[in-house]
């Protein structure tokens, strides 16, 4: 058995001529591919540029209505109570009682004002759900701020009370 080998000639030149000839070919479409998105990616901005300057057209033109005035406790409702009491005042089960119609708010303001300035601890009832969770005193808010945070949640929620004035605020925390 004999074996016949073939001369083959490797030409460096040639190899490295056919491998830079590969690279560029790759790297011309890879720019046309990316040339080709920057161009869409500034077509959409310049759509959207255009619905944004539509959109402000079209509210400038709208007949303008007046804005509810905001109760002056949400505020201090939001920073302080939300996290507990939740947004809707529903609060959390077994945590964190509600502010809801049937809840503590319809009672005497003088006890709320001292629940919102000493805090609560222990066991309490709402609704026939106990709850185990201290409400820290929020004593640090200014007798306004009290007076306006419970007389919110004592008009929202589903509560239908009284305000709570500021003088009362002013009574029970000075009587301390």
């Amino acid at each position: 058995m004999e074996i016949a080998f073939k001369a083959v000639s490797f030409n460096p030149l040639n190899y490295f001529m056919s491998r830079i000839v590969d690279r560029l070919i790759f790297y011309a479409i890879l720019g046309i591919f990316v040339i080709s998105c920057q161009s869409n990616t500034t077509k959409t901005k310049v759509d959207t540029a255009g619905t944004q300057l539509l959109a402000k057209e079209i509210v400038n033109t709208q007949p303008t209505q007046k804005a509810a005035k905001e109760h002056p406790g949400k505020a201090v409702y939001a920073k302080y109570c939300l996290v507990c009491h939740q947004a809707n005042g529903s609060g959390v089960p077994g945590m964190y009682p509600p502010l809801s119609n049937g809840s503590w708010v319809g009672k005497d303001p003088k006890e709320l004002v001292g629940i919102l300035t000493k805090g609560l601890s222990g066991k309490v009832e709402v609704n026939n759900e106990v709850y185990k969770s201290a409400m820290p005193a929020q004593a640090q808010l200014t007798n306004e701020e009290i007076a306006n945070v419970l007389s919110y949640v004592r008009s929202d929620f589903g509560n239908n009370f009284g305000s709570v004035d500021v003088e009362v605020v002013k009574k029970i925390r000075s009587a301390k």
